[in-house]
């Protein structure tokens, strides 16, 4: 009968032992980040559900804009007074689906600047049109004559964030691709600075008008769970190959 012996550790097997606990270690560490990130989307939904039923608020006023986080006050009713300043109207695309009144599909929102009587500017997204009444919307013809000083009431909003591929604005026919008061900004008089981090959102008006309001979506993606379930899976699965492998090389080896 051939000898057996145990075969001995290398180096290298420490080092590779090492790395599958590292391994293990990061995946931990990444589950419990997107258990915390579960956390705080869960707060942010409840705190947004809250905010839905309260009553409006007056708009953050232009002093605070500087330090302001947009998240506190998402999805908040607010009232703003002051003058909408139709001839610096933009278009921002879009593609509008579910919708509650009755237009939908490819489109615009209709976004103008909302000049505070206490100074500064809020964009004002006024509501959806369809593509055929985009030079409609910038001309002039769907807000009527301009009603002077007027107290308006919508919902707050983030800012959208522009990718790598959000093309540039186009200047001469007044479109954007993101609502972000920032880019909106280089797209309208500067004598209405400072411009609000956030914009706003109107509710609907009369069915059939344009443009058509009340068509903000409220949805937060929240796959936090799932993904932190992954990653401890994949933290489990490591441990488990780790010790297989260290099991396999401590069976006693047959000498021929």
């Amino acid at each position: 009968m051939s000898p057996q012996k145990t075969r001995r550790l290398r180096w290298s097997d420490g080092v590779f032992a090492v790395l599958m606990l590292a391994l293990a270690a990061v995946c931990v560490f990444l589950g419990s980040w997107q258990m915390q990130r579960l956390a705080e989307k869960e707060a942010l939904i409840a705190a947004v559900d809250a905010r839905l039923d309260a009553a409006p608020v007056p708009v953050p006023a232009p002093e605070l804009w500087s330090g302001l986080d947009p998240e506190d006050y998402l999805f908040q009713p607010v009232t703003l007074t002051g003058a909408f300043r139709y001839t610096q109207t933009v278009t921002v695309f879009t593609s509008l689906a579910d919708a509650r009144g009755p237009y939908s599909g490819p489109g615009y929102w209709v976004v103008t600047p909302f000049a505070l009587a206490e100074g500064g500017t809020v964009f004002v997204n006024r509501g959806f049109v369809p593509s055929q009444y985009q030079e409609a919307a910038i001309m002039g013809d769907l807000h009527g004559d301009d009603a002077g000083t007027v107290t308006i009431a919508g919902l707050f909003r983030a800012p959208e964030t522009a990718g790598f591929m959000t093309p540039d604005p186009n200047m001469s026919d007044r479109i954007e691709w993101v609502r972000d008061p920032e880019r909106l900004a280089n797209m309208v008089d500067p004598a209405l600075a400072p411009f609000a981090p956030f914009y706003v959102d109107l509710p609907a008006g009369a069915a059939g008008d344009l443009p058509q309001g009340g068509e903000t979506v409220i949805s937060f993606p929240n796959n936090h769970f799932g993904y932190a379930l992954t990653w401890y899976g994949f933290a489990i699965v490591a441990v488990v190959m780790l010790g297989f492998w260290l099991w396999r090389q401590q069976r006693p080896a047959t000498r021929p």
